[in-house]
C-alpha cells in the first residue's frame, strides 16, 4: 500500500452532509463527497492485510484495495478503471448501498473500518465531473437480439455487458421512465436521477435500446418477444409488497409505502399528480423498520407532517455488535439512517393490531400491543395495548417476491418464495426452466440490495452470452 502506517496515522474521515433541518426543506441530495486530500488521507488507511476480505464482502467483488492505493497515489483515471471492471455503476452503489464491504473490512476487526463507499464515491463523482465516464462501442456486432424485461440496476447491467460484446440489447420498461426502483422506489434526496440518465446516455451510445411504456401481458405478448429475440432475460424488481391482513386495513389512509414514494419521485421529476398521497400536516405512522420505511420517513418530514412514528415487529438491536462474532459478516446491530436523524419516533417489539374508522372511512388511530419472542414465536405482553394517532399509515414491511404475473406469463418454474428458479452455478446459470428465458436480480433471487442486482445482471449477461455464442470474454 501507497502508505504502509496509514490505518494507524490517520483517523475514518465521514462525508459531509447538509443539516437535518436545512435538507428537508428539499429532495436535492446532501452527502458531499471526500475532496481529493480527504479520499486520499482515507485511501491511506486501507491495510496491506494480505487476504482482502472486503472483495468478498462487495457482492460485485470490487478490487477494492487496488482503487483505494491508486486514490492515495492520486490516479484517479487508474482507480475509474479498477472500480469499473467490477461495477457498472459505482454512482448508484457509493450512494445507496449500505457498505457490506466496510463490514468485511479487516480494520474493522478492533478499529473503524475503511471508508469504502466515500472513496467509491469520490471516484466516480470525480469522473463524471472530468467527463471520463465515455461510451465504450463494440467493434463488431454479433446480430443477435436479447431483450431484457425490466430496467432497474440488473436490467441495465446485463445490457450495457450484452451490448459491449456486440449484442442489441433492448431494455424494457412498463413505467414511462427508465430506472425501475431505482427510479421510483428510491428517494431524490438519496439519490437524484440524473444519474440514471447520464448512464442511460452513455449505454443508448454503446447501442442498447430503451423503450418505456412496455408492460408485458398488457401491450407486449411474451410470445412475440420469444419469437423475436434470440434470448429474454426477466430482470424486474421484487414488487410484491407484504401485506397487514388486520381489521381496518381497507380503510382510506392506509396504503402500501410504494403507493406513496413513487409519486413523490414523479412529482420531483415535474409530473403533476392529482392524486398525490400527501403526510402534510398529519400523524404518520410507517410498519417496517428497513429502508423503504425509512424513505417513507424522510419523506413525510420533507411533506411537513405533524408527527411520525416507526414501528419495527423485530426486537431492537443492540448498540454495537460483538465485532469477534460477527466479522466479517453484515452485522446485527442498531443502525439509525438519515431520515430517522431528521425526526421520527422509533419503536420495537409492536405488533399493529386494527385500524381505526373514523366514521367517514378514513383511519384516524390505530390499536397496537408490546410483543416479546421467546422460542422463536411471538407473544402479546399481557396489557401492554395501546392507542396512537395515525392519518396516514405507510405499509413498509419488505416484498414477497416478483409480480407472479410475469412469471406466470413466461411459464417458468418458481422456487419455493416465488421467485424464478434459477441456478447461478454451471453451465446453464441464470437460466430458467423454459429456453432461451434467463432471469437475474430481484427476479431470481428475491427482494435485495442495487449491488447485488447489478452483481446478478453482469453473471446473467456472461450466461447469456455463452448460451447465444457457445464462448464469452465478459468477466464473471
Amino acid at each position: 500500500m501507497g502508505k504502509v502506517t496509514g490505518f494507524l496515522d490517520f483517523p475514518r474521515l465521514a462525508e459531509g452532509y447538509v443539516a437535518p433541518a436545512e435538507r428537508v426543506k428539499n429532495y436535492k441530495e446532501f452527502i458531499m463527497h471526500l475532496s481529493d486530500e480527504e479520499a486520499k488521507t482515507q485511501g491511506a488507511r486501507c491495510m496491506d492485510c494480505g487476504i482482502p476480505f472486503c472483495n468478498n464482502g462487495c457482492p460485485v467483488n470490487n478490487i477494492i484495495p487496488d482503487w483505494n492505493d491508486l486514490v492515495y497515489k492520486q490516479d484517479w483515471l487508474g482507480a475509474l478503471e479498477v472500480l469499473h471492471s467490477t461495477n457498472n455503476f459505482p454512482e448508484f452503489t457509493s450512494r445507496i448501498c449500505p457498505a457490506p464491504c466496510e463490514s468485511a473490512c479487516t480494520l474493522n476487526i478492533n478499529s473503524d473500518p475503511v471508508g469504502i463507499k466515500s472513496i467509491e464515491h469520490a471516484i466516480i463523482d470525480k469522473a463524471w465531473e472530468n467527463n471520463w465516464v465515455l461510451p465504450q462501442v463494440p467493434k463488431n456486432k454479433t446480430g443477435k437480439k436479447i431483450a431484457i424485461v425490466g430496467s432497474g440496476p440488473a436490467g441495465m447491467a446485463a445490457a450495457q455487458q450484452l451490448a459491449r460484446v456486440g449484442h442489441h440489447a433492448v431494455v424494457l420498461e412498463k413505467n414511462d421512465r427508465i430506472g425501475g426502483l431505482l427510479r421510483y422506489g428510491i428517494p431524490d434526496f438519496k439519490m437524484e436521477k440524473i444519474h440514471i440518465d447520464r448512464r442511460v446516455k452513455q449505454m443508448e451510445e454503446e447501442g442498447v435500446v430503451f423503450k418505456t411504456n412496455q408492460n408485458v401481458g398488457i401491450n407486449i405478448k411474451p410470445d412475440d418477444l420469444m419469437d423475436e429475440y434470440d434470448a429474454v432475460i426477466l430482470a424486474g424488481g421484487a414488487e410484491w409488497p407484504r401485506d397487514l391482513p388486520i381489521p381496518g386495513r381497507d380503510l382510506d389512509g392506509v396504503h402500501f409505502a410504494m403507493d406513496f414514494l413513487p409519486l413523490q419521485n414523479k412529482v420531483v421529476a415535474g409530473d403533476k399528480c392529482d392524486d398525490q398521497i400527501m403526510a402534510t400536516n398529519k400523524h404518520v405512522v410507517v410498519i417496517g423498520g428497513g429502508d423503504t420505511g425509512s424513505d417513507c420517513v424522510g419523506t413525510s418530514n420533507r411533506h411537513g407532517a405533524a408527527s411520525i412514528s416507526q414501528f419495527e415487529l423485530m426486537p431492537q438491536p443492540p448498540e454495537s455488535e460483538n465485532k469477534l462474532l460477527a466479522w466479517p459478516y453484515w452485522p446485527l446491530k442498531m443502525r439509525t439512517s438519515s431520515s430517522h436523524e431528521e425526526g421520527c419516533d422509533r419503536d420495537w417489539s409492536i405488533a399493529t393490531k386494527s385500524f381505526v374508522d373514523d366514521g367517514n372511512g378514513k383511519v384516524k388511530e390505530l390499536i397496537a400491543s408490546k410483543v416479546k419472542w421467546e422460542d422463536g414465536k411471538m407473544k402479546e405482553i399481557p396489557g401492554s395495548e395501546f392507542k396512537l394517532k395515525a392519518d396516514l399509515v405507510l405499509l413498509a414491511m419488505g416484498f414477497i417476491s416478483p409480480q407472479q404475473k410475469i412469471l406466470d406469463l413466461f411459464n417458468v418454474d418458481k422456487d419455493q418464495r416465488g421467485n424464478a428458479k434459477a441456478d447461478t452455478e454451471g453451465e446453464s446459470s441464470y437460466a430458467t426452466s423454459k429456453k432461451k428465458v434467463f432471469a437475474a436480480g430481484d427476479m431470481r433471487r428475491g427482494q435485495s440490495l442495487v449491488v447485488w442486482a447489478i452483481r446478478e445482471g453482469r453473471q446473467c449477461a456472461r450466461s447469456v452470452d455463452e448460451f447465444l455464442m457457445g464462448s464469452t470474454t465478459l468477466p464473471r
